[in-house]
């Protein structure tokens, strides 16, 4: 019992939050010229509640999408699925599906805070 409760803590311990597949395929999208993959996210961050989602090339500069929702809340322990687009003209350029923790900002704490980027690199 105690390797079962182990097992499904330790992704919790070691990462913010989980992002899968980790290398996702992108296949034809419903629409003409578009591209579609599904992404699972789980929060294993009490404190965090809301994620911004992201498409980036290699150099992390931005590449449109489009997504059900660009910002997410998700409560801790909690898992979210979503699909993501991305035009076939992007193809070659889009590199990763990111996450990014987003902080809500409180007077009463103190100005370190830890933000956490997960992604994953689309398969080519």
């Amino acid at each position: 019992m105690r390797i079962l409760w182990l097992a499904l803590a330790i992704p919790c311990l070691s990462f913010g939050h989980e992002l899968t597949p980790t290398y996702p395929e992108m296949r034809p999208a419903y629409l003409d010229g578009l591209l579609v993959t599904s992404m699972s996210m789980f929060n294993c961050m009490e404190d965090v509640d809301y994620y911004e989602l992201g498409v980036f090339d290699s150099d992390f500069n931005d590449i449109p999408f489009a997504s059900s929702n660009k910002l997410f809340h998700v409560e801790h322990g909690e898992r979210v699925d979503f699909d993501v687009y991305i035009r076939v003209v992007d193809r070659d350029r889009a590199f990763y599906i990111c996450t990014i923790s987003k902080l809500l900002a409180a007077p009463e704490t103190s100005n370190a805070v830890i933000s956490s980027k997960v992604c994953s690199r689309i398969a080519k």
